[in-house]
């Protein structure tokens, strides 16, 4: 599912001449793995930011501190704003990130299975998606790094320029 989501989502943006960049926290550069396992990636995914201490999502991807200190890492508005801030640090059309709790023990107040996986585009907005995932840390990040590429591919899948008539799976992004 994961291999079959980046490769679609991957394919779009090089159809369309667009490009990505991953910011990741709880992943540790799954996403990026992922993207970059596919064929042809170099023609649309530009590179990552594992921002996994909280000071990086601050000092590198400009993530506003008031809010880190307030609400913590693990927070909707957060991940936002980690995918704005990679688009705009590597110059790409769309960002991605994931911020969240793998385990084993809660953080900053939240549980452990807490994600946070959001999708910043061309025309600068960005959308956030909660997750809560059961299972072991792998399960939990391999969970996640799902969970943000089906968001890019629906989110790529509205900017599509033209009616939501594709049929669409977990699978991947468009499928006939």
């Amino acid at each position: 599912m994961i291999r079959e989501a980046a490769a679609d989502a991957l394919e779009v943006l090089g159809q369309r001449g667009e490009d990505v960049a991953a910011a990741e926290s709880l992943t540790g550069g799954l996403v990026a793995a992922a993207l970059t396992d596919a064929p042809g990636a170099s023609r649309a995914f530009r590179g990552s930011v594992t921002a996994y201490a909280t000071g990086i999502k601050r000092e590198l991807l400009g993530v506003d501190g008031g809010l880190l200190d307030e609400r913590g890492a693990v927070d909707a508005e957060v991940a936002r704003q980690m995918a704005t801030g990679v688009r705009r640090l590597l110059g790409t059309g769309w960002g991605v990130a994931t911020t969240g709790v793998a385990g084993p023990e809660p953080q900053d107040g939240q549980p452990v299975g807490r994600v946070y996986v959001a999708v910043a585009g061309p025309g600068g907005e960005a959308v956030a998606r909660r997750l809560d995932l059961e299972g072991d840390r792998a399960a939990i990040r391999d969970g996640s790094v799902a969970a943000a590429l089906r968001l890019l591919c629906g989110e790529l899948r509205k900017k599509s320029g033209g009616p939501d008539t594709e049929q669409t799976g977990d699978a991947g992004c468009l499928q006939p």
